[in-house]
């Protein structure tokens, strides 16, 4: 079980990054009471939840009515999270989703909903989160006990990004930036290592 719940835990957790999304909702919803909060957050998290589990049950069979073998997509999924991994580490991705959040605040001002866009999708169902999703439950096609733990660890993550949300406000001033930020590229480096061995294992299966 073990072996299945903490590779799960460390590449969804670090796909989605609640502890990177958080400062950033806590700067979107400044100025607003607990209950609206929360209903964003909620309403976020079961968008995201959707979005996920759709892709875990389907992303397979999406994949091969494109003529994608799984093994290609670990390489090309691989690659990807790895790059991923390099904007955390020297902090990009936060960079990057601070500037969506800051241009719908210009574009929207009088418009507050931020459940869907940008917070759902792309800043927590984003293509990392969904690549992870596929890779880890394709990881284990034919075994549904496994299965069944990776998807409960990913709906574990996603209950507790829902926390993380809603006292997003208090663990940026317990915690302040530099910390999020220097866990941020601890998971990063965590993140790069599961990638290359996405990328190697894809590689070899296709070369043998």
């Amino acid at each position: 079980m073990l072996e299945v719940f903490i590779p799960a835990f460390t590449a969804f957790f670090v796909a989605i990054d609640p502890l990177g999304v958080a400062p950033i909702f806590a700067g979107l919803t400044a100025g607003t009471d607990k209950i609206y909060r929360r209903r964003i957050a909620l309403k976020a998290m079961v968008t995201v939840t959707i979005v996920l589990f759709l892709f875990a049950f389907l992303g397979k069979g999406f994949l091969g009515s494109l003529g994608i073998s799984l093994d290609a997509f670990r390489v090309a999924g691989g690659l990807l999270l790895f790059l991923i991994a390099i904007d955390m580490v020297f902090e990009k991705r936060t960079q990057r989703r601070n500037n969506r959040a800051d241009q719908f605040q210009a574009d929207n001002k009088g418009f507050e909903d931020i459940s869907i866009f940008p917070l759902a999708i792309p800043m927590i169902a984003g293509p990392g989160a969904i690549t992870a999703v596929i890779l880890m439950v394709s990881n284990y096609h034919g075994d549904p006990a496994a299965q069944a733990i990776v998807l409960g660890t990913l709906l574990f993550i996603l209950v507790l990004t829902f926390f993380i949300l809603v006292g997003a406000g208090f663990l940026v001033k317990v915690l302040g930036e530099a910390v999020t930020g220097a866990f941020t590229r601890i998971l990063g480096v965590v993140l790069a290592a599961l990638s290359v061995q996405y990328i190697f294992d894809g590689a070899r299966a296709l070369l043998a």
